[in-house]
């Protein structure tokens, strides 16, 4: 089926978005595209440099100037730190790690064989649904969803004869759009509430509540997502490849598992399981060994081991039943095989690893030029001239902070600059600090995936280059995007939906978290 029929058959939200990928296609390789808009910057701080552009930072009171990159001191730094913008690109780091155990499991073939274990008779929206809900409350284990998910979702995918691309897709969507839902306290909820304190005390020093006042909404949220989640993935992205033949991502194996298969997963499963006891042992006890000791022994904190290793244990916790896996079922034969292996999954990250090198150094002149940082403060000025109250000024937040997340990648970053603006005017107005702080966070999730500065945007391309490389295909900026904007739009719309009941109906938003003050 061609792309023009399916849209037609699709109806006008299909039409718009094979536009939308069609249009998106015919821009430069990402690679390409990312070189440019790394130019784009530097000229534009050129510039914004010479009409002497600045704001006040409203946290510190500091005149914010545009750093002209193409001065003698920024193409000195242009020209010096390309290698260290490149080796301190955070995800790069954590995919390659998490490769050395993901590769294992998937090359040995303990995933699919687990999957057709697991998965036989099993309805595909309920996979959906589950994946959904895991991949929306990803935040609890950091940005290792980023990592893990998306592969993994292609996976279960391609196990059970549909598509990859849908699976990719709909797990980073979920990760990324649906980022601050959970049904467990994580550790973003520390870090956006030490931000919203701060700002609170400036208006009234007595301010504090704790790092749950917005857990309630946000439960709520992780469910109602996952259902929306689901509808989106099955009826709008599912339907956009159902023209493709899934034998062409490779061999689609349906048949039981041979005993050899089957004693594999046994005793990878038990293998895991051991793994997972290790694990939990080192979390135990008043100073655990993966605990901070300097705030007694946390596992939550961010110094944590457990916390800042997570990664590590995501690619243990994968590495140990995928070798197990391979041993047993006659898959290695040596050591020497399994990491042949290892290097073969990593030979399928090399798009993914160029594709970082351009989008580190874009990033980090962005950041260098204090571009991001200015536009967020004026962005905060324009939302604080228009004189909004109550629900429309809450609304706004939200649509405030979308537009931020387009040009600040860091959670922590964009909050430290909005914060100081948004809460004690919202304070004056008798607006819960804790109402102000969700109205951000709705925000600042769901443009995630569709942001050039969202660090794991890159990412998306490199998964879908190893199965690209099978199928003869090549998937663009415009088919990303493409497969993005449905799931950014229907959370936008639950949650701006969610967020009027709440208002209107004056509920709590958490433990200490109300809507109104006093």
């Amino acid at each position: 089926m061609s792309s023009d029929l399916q849209a037609k058959r699709g109806g006008l939200f299909e039409a718009f978005l094979a536009w939308i990928e069609r249009v998106g296609n015919k821009l430069p390789d990402p690679i390409t595209l990312f070189l440019l808009l790394a130019i784009i910057v530097v000229i534009a701080s050129w510039l914004c440099a010479i009409f002497g552009v600045s704001a006040v930072h409203p946290g510190t009171g500091k005149t914010i100037e545009v750093v002209n990159l193409l001065s003698k001191s920024g193409i000195r730094m242009i020209w010096s730190k390309a290698v260290t913008n490149f080796s301190n690109f955070a995800p790069m780091a954590l995919v390659l790690v998490a490769v050395l155990g993901t590769g294992v499991a998937e090359k040995s073939g303990f995933l699919a064989a687990l999957m057709r274990r697991m998965l036989v008779g099993v309805p595909p929206f309920l996979v959906t649904l589950i994946l959904v809900f895991v991949c929306i409350n990803g935040n609890v284990a950091g940005d290792s969803a980023f990592v893990i998910m998306p592969p993994l979702a292609a996976s279960i995918y391609l196990s059970m004869g549909r598509n990859p691309m849908v699976g990719m897709f709909t797990a980073f969507a979920c990760v990324a759009a649906g980022f601050c839902a959970e049904v467990i306290l994580a550790l973003n909820d520390t870090l956006a509430y030490g931000f919203t304190e701060a700002a609170a005390r400036l208006i009234d020093p007595d301010w504090a509540a704790s790092p749950v006042i917005n857990f309630y909404f946000l439960f709520v949220s992780a469910i109602l997502l996952t259902i929306v989640g689901t509808w989106v993935s099955e009826k709008l992205i599912a339907p956009r490849y159902a023209h493709i033949d899934v034998k062409v991502y490779g061999k689609v194996d349906s048949s039981p598992l041979s005993p050899e298969e089957a004693k594999g997963v046994k005793r990878a499963l038990i293998a895991l399981a051991i793994g997972v006891v290790v694990i939990i042992l080192m979390c135990l006890g008043s100073d655990p060994l993966l605990g901070d000791p300097n705030q007694g022994g946390s596992l939550t904190s961010p110094a944590a081991p457990f916390m800042s290793g997570i990664i590590v244990t995501v690619a243990v916790l994968f590495f140990i039943p995928g070798a197990v896996y391979g041993f047993a079922s006659g898959k290695y034969h040596n050591d020497k095989e399994m990491f042949a292996d290892i290097v073969a999954s990593f030979r399928d990250m090399a798009p993914y690893i160029v594709l970082c090198f351009f989008c580190a150094q874009f990033t980090s002149y962005f950041g260098w030029s204090n571009l991001g940082i200015i536009i967020a403060v004026k962005g905060a000025e324009v939302l604080r001239a228009m004189h909004f109250t109550g629900l429309p000024l809450l609304i706004g937040v939200v649509f405030a902070s979308c537009i931020v997340n387009l040009f600040i990648g860091s959670a922590s970053a964009k909050w430290a600059i909005l914060a100081p603006v948004f809460v004690p005017m919202l304070m004056l107005l008798n607006l819960d600090p804790a109402v102000t702080q969700i109205a951000y966070r709705i925000g600042d999730s769901i443009t995630n995936p569709l942001s050039p500065l969202f660090y794991y945007i890159p990412l998306i391309f490199g998964f879908a280059a190893r199965y690209d490389k099978d199928a003869g295909m090549h998937t663009g900026m415009g088919t990303v995007i493409a497969n993005m904007i449905p799931f950014s739009m229907c959370f936008t719309v639950v949650w701006i939906i969610q967020l009027c009941v709440w208002v209107l109906l004056d509920l709590p938003l958490g433990p200490g978290g109300g809507i109104f003050l006093g």
